[in-house]
């Protein structure tokens, strides 16, 4: 055990409190709306911190290649899923992200004995706009505010989708 997979285990033990932090109040007490951006955030964070602490201290191992991208799917899973039930995102929305993580994730460990293929750069910016946009659904935001977060989340989709698209070129290449 090593300190990026305790944060990478933690990052998945702290969900449950996001999650209730989210539903507190029916999910329309706009201090639990922060409180619940605000964990999310922090977990989010730990997501950063331990990759940046593994390449550092070269403490890479197999169990956080394949723990920390499932910790990833959680942690967006979490946040959609609630925030559907809430009625504060779209079904649809929840379902083609999760649809492209999941297949993604599935399709990393079919291919995972001839080695792992890197997350691009367009996969990490993927990524960072997913969690920011979906973290804007959580807060109070003013009215105004929700057309530039709806774009946000927009740009994410396309995003989300070109990159799992360019994922499968990449292993469909890799293989022939």
């Amino acid at each position: 055990m090593n300190l990026p997979n305790a944060l990478t285990i933690a990052r998945i033990l702290a969900l449950p409190f996001c999650a209730w932090a989210l539903f507190k109040n029916g999910g329309d007490d706009p201090t639990w709306q922060v409180i619940a951006w605000c964990s999310f955030f922090v977990v989010g964070m730990t997501d950063v911190l331990d990759g940046r602490i593994a390449r550092k201290r070269n403490q890479i191992s197999s169990f956080g290649t394949l723990l920390d991208p499932i910790a990833d799917k959680a942690f967006i899973a979490t946040a959609l899923i609630g925030l559907s039930i809430l009625e504060k995102m779209p079904w649809w929305v929840t379902i083609v992200i999760l649809a492209r993580e999941v297949g993604i994730t599935f399709l990393r460990f079919a291919v995972i004995k001839r080695g792992v293929i890197a997350a691009s750069k367009g996969g990490k910016i993927k990524s960072l706009l997913q969690n920011f946009s979906v973290g804007f659904y959580m807060l109070p935001l003013p009215e105004v505010l929700h057309i530039p977060r709806d774009i946000l989340l927009g740009i994410a989709i396309v995003l989300t989708l070109t990159t799992g698209y360019e994922y499968l070129r990449n292993v469909m290449k890799a293989r022939s």
